[in-house]
């Protein structure tokens, strides 16, 4: 009877953590969080913050799980519209709506739940403009960005949309207004999407092609112009950098010149990788321009947080 309880209490252990897994992939956590930081940090380089913004460690906490709510529901939408073509896929098969082990049914009421949970969130909390913004971010990349990747590769300039505003989201979360230094966040992040997606798509190209999915510019995969495109992205990235600096973002004695300094290096990097790419044409330089660009925002983001005016 004991060995009976037991296994009864392993498989529910079992089957629990099972399904907080499925939900972990369905809102595609990793990258979930990497938004959600850019949103934290931006709200923490913000100056003046709101007087209503009561108490900043629980407006820290509430801007993260409200936009984990956002991010999530719109990361399960795009799983449910992308059923069919993530089960053609190696790195997506094993997702939980396209292997069949969530419903499409339970994944949409999760969306819908948590979406308007998120938004809410950021509504009550802090204010509309920001609430307003995330409902924009999340329809966007849903039912935008996703259906679009069959038909054009247009849609990487559109998801790069969505895939900024969470910068301007965490500015307006702060200041209550559509300022410079949140439309420079959004810039940066904005420019950097696209040799960081390229380079995913670069990788990905023949699982990618495989779905239908039209990502890389051109109709030939990873060709010379693919890499330019990258070079050029990237080679934005270094005057935009500087924006920090001149409209007051961050500190203009030698804080805000290191902080520019460190973003100067990391834009050339991002440069140098990126010509790597159009030099050898291989895989290995790929996931390093792929793989560049995720330690670029994470320092980016944290050196302008330290030298914030």
């Amino acid at each position: 009877m004991q060995d009976d309880k037991t296994t009864i209490a392993n498989s529910a252990s079992f089957a629990l953590a099972s399904k907080v897994k499925d939900y972990f992939q369905l809102i595609k956590f990793t990258l979930s969080f990497m938004v959600v930081f850019s949103t934290v940090v931006s709200f923490l380089i913000a100056p003046n913050e709101l007087q209503y913004v009561r108490s900043k460690v629980i407006s820290v906490l509430l801007l993260f799980v409200g936009g984990m709510f956002v991010t999530g529901s719109a990361n399960a939408i795009n799983q449910v519209l992308e059923k069919s073509t993530d089960a053609m896929m190696k790195r997506t098969a094993k997702r939980p709506v396209a292997s069949g082990r969530m419903s499409v049914s339970e994944a949409t009421v999760f969306a819908v739940l948590a979406g308007i949970a998120g938004v809410f969130i950021l509504w009550y909390w802090f204010n509309y403009q920001c609430a307003f913004l995330g409902l924009f971010s999340l329809l966007l990349y849903g039912f935008v960005y996703t259906p679009l990747k069959k038909i054009n590769s247009v849609a990487v300039l559109v998801g790069a949309i969505p895939g900024a505003l969470p910068c301007l989201i965490g500015w307006v979360a702060a200041t209550g207004d559509f300022s410079i230094g949140g439309w420079v966040l959004f810039g940066i992040q904005f420019l950097w999407q696209f040799p960081h997606f390229w380079a995913i798509a670069w990788l990905a190209h023949q699982d990618y092609t495989t779905a239908g999915f039209k990502l890389l510019p051109g109709d030939k995969g990873p060709t010379k112009f693919t890499a330019l495109q990258t070079i050029i992205y990237s080679a934005m990235m270094i005057p935009f950098g500087l924006l920090p600096y001149f409209t007051g973002l961050t500190d203009t004695g030698a804080r805000g010149i290191i902080t520019m300094a460190v973003l100067f290096i990391c834009n050339s990097w991002m440069v140098y990788v990126s010509i790597l790419l159009f030099k050898n044409m291989d895989i290995k330089s790929a996931k390093k321009v792929m793989f560049s660009s995720y330690f670029y925002l994470m320092i980016v983001l944290l050196a302008l947080f330290v030298g914030k005016a």
